[in-house]
């Protein structure tokens, strides 16, 4: 708590905070029957893990939008977990010291940063909280078998998934168990319902990812670069244990692609010597316990089924690494069991180093400038952290420092649609029109059916006094997005601009419906029912632009327009 400590006063971040908390409407509102309805059967944000969705919920219930507090609460759900993992250990190896220092390395090592401070983390920190009341619970039905402890651990076990489906390999987990430390003897049976709901959540959550697009398809990334970055994945994990350093928010799938490299070939034969020595090693049971579950538990992120353009994120490792750790620990223990002294210097300088080094990687999750610049110091070619930061900078309003960053990100990426189109958008608010006009063209030749490209593309287009080509840009805007008011009022604009009165009402109409708030669409609208002569609801449309904004000029002089126009033709209806 001490070190984490200072995370009360950072800030959201912009990449994932967004939907999950600071965009979310559903999640702002809080708990209520409708939230809680929408947290069971939506799959935003490509995933479906209600649980973590009613945590944020009660968050905006209880806080607000006080991101500190936000951030408070993954802390404590941490901290939480930390004491349960230490307490589970103790319990079923009755090794106190080294229980703790796994639960200590838990808790305050920096590849575990990345899942604390960052708000939309939450689901981390909460199912493996559901892991380790999990694991306790299994504990406890080892020790005295019994319906009711069985069933407990069942239910906490599905209540971890619906936090996140990263729990699907616990089953593996308690069966590695169950011959050490518990060695109670392989029993298969007795985890068939776990992995029955196991199998269940990993079909949920591939088709909730499918449906999202979020899974790359292997035109995107062939099968054998997933295998080769998965080989090196796995002893790059290994090595950020051992040396925490150069750690970012996102590290870039690595190109170009090609046959299997001398850095996989190498990661592949490092590992599975170090498999073959865990099946082999029979006095050091804890060792085989901790590879296999480290193995075993980053499988499913390792990225055979690429979710996202990362090509390993250290979030990955929050649970997987306790396994390591316990495979590291108990190992050292033995080997130094002669040199205590060795034993609790070691001790010592490691707990010491993480708690210098956590302290200092928390400072880059501060804020979101701090966090993408630092990205892109200690990694090469990170179009993602150019893309963000250029966003940031540009809402800051460095709009030259934007631009930048985003001819950076197409440096990297031409293919990004997305660097592309904020590319244009910023060159169109320098005063670039034709130049954006380019970019914007670009980002539509790669993604044909984006919306909000298209209405990019459209209010530039309607700068430039090419009113019938942004209208037809526009119209494909609303067409994919019919919820996004912006489009149907710079539609409206560029119809009425081409004297299409009737059609730009209609769109006006649209606009104050999604956006009833807006003065601007309300006169607008009414100044388009005058010039149909429709009076009465002209009048009415403008009075309410007037009740929003009192002192509105123009309102005033419309509504003026509008009674001399009906007191002039009295039988007008």
């Amino acid at each position: 708590m001490a070190v984490y400590s200072q995370v009360v006063h950072f800030d959201f971040i912009t990449y994932d905070d967004p939907d999950y908390v600071t965009a979310n409407t559903h999640v702002q509102a809080g708990l209520s029957l409708q939230g809680v309805a929408w947290a069971f059967r939506t799959s935003f944000a490509g995933n479906w893990f209600p649980l973590t969705w009613l945590s944020h919920m009660l968050d905006c219930e209880l806080f607000g939008l006080d991101s500190g507090w936000h951030h408070f609460t993954n802390v404590l759900i941490h901290a939480l977990t930390t004491v349960l993992l230490f307490g589970f250990l103790r319990r079923i190896t009755r090794a106190r010291w080294k229980s703790a220092l796994v639960a200590f390395l838990f808790a305050l090592h920096p590849l575990h940063v990345e899942s604390v401070a960052w708000v939309a983390e939450r689901k981390d920190v909460l199912s493996a909280l559901f892991w380790a009341l999990t694991l306790w619970s299994y504990a406890a039905y080892t020790t005295r078998p019994g319906r009711t402890r069985y069933m407990l651990t069942l239910v906490l076990f599905c209540l971890g998934l619906m936090a996140k489906p990263m729990l699907v390999t616990l089953p593996v987990v308690m069966l590695l168990l169950d011959r050490w430390p518990l060695q109670r003897g392989v029993r298969l049976l007795e985890k068939l319902p776990f992995f029955v709901v196991s199998i269940a959540a990993s079909l949920v959550a591939f088709v909730v990812h499918e449906k999202a697009g979020a899974t790359a398809s292997l035109d995107q990334i062939p099968l054998i670069v997933r295998f080769e970055n998965s080989l090196v994945s796995y002893t790059v994990y290994i090595v950020k244990l051992l040396w925490p350093v150069h750690l970012a928010v996102y590290y870039p799938y690595p190109q170009p692609w090609g046959a299997l490299s001398l850095p996989a070939v190498t990661a592949g034969i490092a590992l599975a010597a170090v498999t073959v020595l865990a099946l082999r090693v029979q006095r050091w049971p804890y060792f085989t316990l901790g590879w296999f579950w480290y193995l075993i538990t980053l499988l499913p992120v390792i990225g055979l089924i690429q979710v996202g353009g990362q090509a390993r994120a250290d979030r990955y490792t929050y649970i997987p690494m306790i396994g390591l750790t316990i495979a590291v620990v108990w190992s050292a223990s033995e080997a130094l069991r002669h040199w205590p002294g060795i034993q609790l210097g070691l001790t010592t300088a490691v707990c010491a180093a993480c708690l210098v080094l956590t302290w200092l990687q928390l400072q880059y999750w501060r804020d979101s400038v701090a966090l993408y610049q630092h990205a892109i110091s200690v990694t090469s070619e990170n179009y993602l952290a150019h893309l963000n930061l250029a966003s940031v900078l540009n809402a800051n309003g460095d709009r030259a420092q934007a631009i930048e960053h985003l001819r950076e990100a197409v440096r990297i990426r031409s293919d990004s649609a997305d660097a592309h189109g904020e590319l244009g958008q910023l060159l169109a608010k320098q005063g670039q029109p034709e130049a954006a006009v380019r970019e914007l063209h670009l980002a539509l030749s790669l993604k044909p059916n984006s919306a909000d490209t298209h209405f990019r593309l459209g209010s530039v287009l309607g700068a430039l006094g090419r009113s019938d080509d942004a209208a037809a840009e526009l119209s494909q805007a609303v067409q994919l997005d019919p919820d996004n008011p912006d489009a149907h009022y710079n539609l409206a604009t560029a119809l009425a601009q081409v004297g299409k009165v009737q059609e730009a009402a209609n769109e006006f109409s649209e606009t104050v419906r999604l956006r009833p708030d807006d003065a601007d669409a309300h006169l607008n609208l009414g100044i388009a029912l005058l010039k149909l002569r429709r009076l009465d609801e002209s009048i009415v449309q403008i009075s309410e632009a007037l009740r929003l904004r009192p002192g509105f000029t123009e309102a005033t002089q419309a509504l003026e327009d509008a009674k001399s126009l009906k007191r002039g033709r009295p039988h007008d209806k």
